[in-house]
């Protein structure tokens, strides 16, 4: 695993997407919504994965609690509300601390954060989400359940799927593929070096495009 991720660490995240893309048949980037609101840093890890859904109860998110606690060092927290209200906060100052604290590395979520000013100065931890907002989950979300295949935007993500994601968007690497994409995801980025350096030396886009078919 430790280089899986260090090679997801080294390629563009544009190539991680085709790669996906070409290998499953299937999208595997989330929506442009979900991106980046506290730091503009790079996010590879590990799903851990947590369900929430609507409620009037004023329960905590526990799933969430306890998987920031228990799930391995180095694992990204990804939260999905169930298709539900993004403008409630799943995230904020004390959950980042939980996780800074357990050395994890991002959290990626289907609804909204909050506390961005505490996080962005205290932490520097990147917390990529659909929205920003000051509403609280309580009396509007409860946690569900953890560690289950959940959709966040638009992408399934099972536990173990590996996050790679940056200021281009977030992808979803299917774990039993993830040698695969890599490969793949290398590739890419060594044609579109040598197709760039072609198209700076000749002086003409046409000619890079006609020798590697690729744009």
């Amino acid at each position: 695993m430790k280089d899986l991720l260090e090679g997801f660490s080294k390629v563009a995240v544009a190539s991680v997407a085709d790669a996906v893309d070409k290998l499953t048949g299937k999208r595997g980037y989330m929506d442009a919504s979900i991106k980046p609101r506290t730091v503009d840093k790079r996010v590879v890890g590990p799903a851990v994965t947590v369900l929430e859904a609507a409620t009037d109860e004023f329960l905590p998110p526990q799933h969430a609690l306890d998987l920031i606690d228990e799930a391995p060092r180095g694992s990204v927290v990804v939260i999905s509300i169930g298709g539900g209200e993004p403008n409630v906060a799943v995230w904020g100052g004390l959950m980042t601390a939980g996780a800074v604290a357990n050395e994890h590395v991002g959290a990626i979520l289907d609804g909204a954060v909050r506390d961005l000013g505490e996080i962005r100065r205290d932490y520097d931890f990147p917390v990529y989400a659909r929205e920003v907002s000051p509403g609280t989950t309580l009396g509007r979300y409860r946690t569900v359940a953890s560690q289950v295949p959940v959709v966040v935007g638009g992408v399934v993500v099972h536990p173990g799927d590996i996050i790679v994601a940056d200021i281009d968007g977030v992808v979803v690497v299917p774990k039993d593929l993830a040698q695969e994409v890599l490969d793949a995801s290398i590739e890419i980025d060594e044609r579109e070096l040598e197709q760039a350096r072609l198209i700076i030396a000749e002086r003409s886009l046409r000619t890079g495009l006609a020798k590697y078919g690729r744009i």
